[in-house]
């Protein structure tokens, strides 16, 4: 593996050169109700003129850690028709992630460098050396390794970065979230989801000093087949109920929507009527389609949501 992760380290270092940043360049922070929130930059508001379809050259302005670690795929499971979700055992006990963090995925013997959301939760890292990834078939090489040559066993390095988390301390006053997620945008939402779940259920004790608020979570993709984790999230609603509630939009439904998670489902796309309801006290997240969070922060903002409560990830 230190093949590997040489590659890995050439990668990184070109594109940085490229673009004459370090990297951890451009990280922003935002200071919300006695809690560090960690958020683009305000230019990331405006659409480049130019598609960026390179990993790195859509992160090159995102923090990174220093740390490079070799991992195991451990686990294989078809979460949809599109969608394959991978387990990893992480080899190195310092790897950490925070929830909303993505990762640099190098595969050996390929120079592209994947770039994919966690969706699991650092709780899950902990507990047993293990983050997921559910990611969807592409042509572009890392993807396309992961749908037809990875499998239980094979080999690849990570490293983590991102400025889209939710990492509340100890001292932090409790906050409501709104989580909105379009697509495979739902991984970043799904590991911030789990871990306050981890935060709900570790209350009393005495490693937990944090009292988690609320969470609403609205999602939105073309049927109930492509709905990522549905299962897990209804499960979860149930599980905390007042806590935690779904609402799961489709936009191209074109057979019957099983009758379990007919109370969840809503036809049509997450508009500002589906909104109207939404606390401007709430700190947003958003994840999806750049035309979904624009139209999506843009509702927000008329309700009275400080532009500074609304975090978002662009990533195509």
């Amino acid at each position: 593996m230190t093949v590997t992760v040489s590659m890995a380290q050439a990668a990184l270092r070109f594109v940085f050169r490229r673009a004459n940043v370090g990297p951890a360049a451009c990280s922003s922070s935002t200071w919300l109700s006695g809690s560090w929130i960690h958020c683009h930059s305000g230019s990331a508001r405006a659409m480049s003129s130019r598609r960026k379809t390179n990993h790195l050259e859509r992160t090159v302005n995102n923090f990174r850690q220093e740390m490079i670690a070799e991992a195991k795929v451990c686990g294989i499971l078809q979460e949809s028709e599109t969608v394959k979700r991978l387990r990893l055992v992480v080899m190195n006990k310092d790897f950490t992630f925070k929830a909303g963090q993505w990762v640099d995925f190098f595969i050996p013997g390929i120079s592209q460098v994947g770039g994919f959301s966690i969706c699991s939760s650092p709780g899950l890292l902990e507990r047993e050396s293990v983050l997921e990834l559910a990611v969807k078939y592409s042509k572009q090489l890392p993807a396309h390794w992961i749908h037809t040559q990875c499998d239980v066993g094979s080999e690849v390095t990570l490293r983590v970065g991102g400025d889209f988390f939710f990492d509340p301390q100890p001292s932090d006053k409790p906050v409501n979230l709104l989580l909105v997620a379009g697509g495979v945008g739902i991984n970043p939402l799904y590991s911030i989801l789990l871990h306050v779940v981890d935060l709900y259920r570790m209350q009393g004790s005495k490693s937990c000093k944090y009292k988690p608020g609320s969470v609403q979570l609205y999602y939105s993709a073309k049927n109930t087949d492509e709905l990522l984790f549905k299962r897990s999230i209804i499960n979860l609603a149930r599980e905390f109920s007042g806590k935690i509630n779904c609402n799961f939009h489709v936009t191209q439904q074109s057979f019957e929507i099983s009758g379990n998670m007919q109370p969840y489902v809503t036809a049509g796309r997450i508009s500002e009527r589906t909104l109207a309801h939404v606390s401007k006290d709430n700190l947003c997240y958003i994840c999806g389609p750049p035309p979904m969070i624009e139209a999506v922060s843009q509702q927000l903002e008329k309700l009275g949501v400080p532009k500074e409560c609304i975090i978002f990830e662009k990533w195509w």
